[in-house]
C-alpha cells in the first residue's frame, strides 16, 4: 500500500521506496511536529504496510492530557489490507476548539485520522488502518538505540515480515 521494499545491485541494502500513498504517511508523521509542540520524533520508517516510529513527549499538554513524560515510545502499526472502507459522520458538526491532546493515544488517532483522509480523497477504497497500534516505552539510552536501530533496518527484514505478502 504504501511502496515496495527494494534490492538491487545498486543498492547497499534493501530500503523503502515510497509510493504516492507512502509520502503521505510519511508526510503526515513528520507534521506532527507541527500540530504538537510537546513532542521529538526519533526514527521512523514506513513499510509497505505499516509503520514503526519512536515519539518522546517532553512535556504535558492540554489539561486533558497525561502527565508529563520523558519516556520515548516505540510505535508499530500494521495495516489492514484487504478490509471494507470505513466512513465515519460525526454527531457534532460544531466541535468546540481547542488544540489536539497530547497523549500518544492521541498523537497516534490523529495520525491515522489524518493520513486516512487524505488517502480517502484518492479513492483508496479499503480501510487503511488496523483498530490499535503496539506501544513500549523506552526507558533507557541502550534500549533507545536498539529500538532505533531495529526500525532503521526493518526494511532489510522485510523478507522475514509476517505480514509481507510473499
Amino acid at each position: 500500500m504504501f511502496g515496495k521494499i527494494a534490492v538491487g545491485a545498486n543498492r547497499i541494502r534493501p530500503e523503502m521506496i515510497l509510493n504516492e500513498f507512502g509520502q503521505i504517511a510519511h508526510d503526515e508523521w513528520l507534521k506532527t511536529l507541527e500540530i504538537r509542540n510537546n513532542v521529538k520524533l526519533g526514527a521512523f520508517v514506513v513499510m509497505p504496510n505499516h509503520i514503526h516510529g519512536i515519539i518522546e513527549i517532553t512535556r504535558r499538554g492540554e489539561l486533558h492530557s497525561p502527565l508529563e513524560l520523558h519516556s520515548p515510545l516505540e510505535l508499530h502499526s500494521p495495516l489492514e489490507l484487504h478490509s471494507p472502507l470505513e466512513l465515519h459522520s460525526p454527531l457534532d458538526l460544531h466541535p468546540p476548539l481547542r488544540g489536539p491532546s497530547n497523549n500518544i493515544g492521541a498523537i497516534v488517532r490523529g495520525y491515522k485520522s489524518s493520513v486516512t483522509k487524505k488517502l480517502n480523497l484518492l479513492k483508496i477504497g479499503c480501510q487503511v488502518w488496523q483498530r490499535n497500534y503496539y506501544e513500549h516505552i523506552i526507558r533507557d539510552e541502550k534500549s533507545y538505540h536498539n529500538i532505533s536501530n531495529y526500525i532503521l533496518n526493518n526494511p532489510a527484514k522485510w523478507a522475514e515480515d509476517k505480514f509481507c505478502a510473499k
